[in-house]
């Protein structure tokens, strides 16, 4: 048995837990924020058989890993106003796993 321990943005959190539980993981979340940015994250507890690993690590990929999106940036100097000429291609989003080993699980 593993314990699974994902740490997701707060906004990739929605469609990577219905993902989950679709795919009949048991998932707990908790609200948590992030360290030097002071983000607000979401901290997903999994506990999954060892041959299952995989498959909810790839879940957590595909909606919430790493990927390219437009978003805004700020204009250049001051007196130049913001227009849609300042949309960038920026990589977004991540999330940090941990799979440790459990010795003991008891459902009570």
């Amino acid at each position: 048995m593993k314990l699974i321990l994902a740490i997701v943005a707060a906004s990739d959190e929605p469609d990577t837990v219905h993902e989950l539980t679709k795919q009949s993981f048991f998932v707990t979340k908790l609200s948590t924020v992030g360290g030097f940015l002071q983000t607000k994250n979401t901290t997903l507890l999994i506990g999954t058989d060892n041959d299952k690993v995989d498959d909810a690590i790839a879940i957590i990929k595909k909606f919430a890993g790493r990927r390219m999106s437009v978003c805004s940036a700020p204009p250049m100097n001051t007196s130049t106003p913001f227009t849609s000429a300042n949309l960038v291609e920026a990589l977004v989003g991540g999330s940090t796993v941990f799979v440790m080993d459990i010795d003991r699980f008891e459902k009570l």
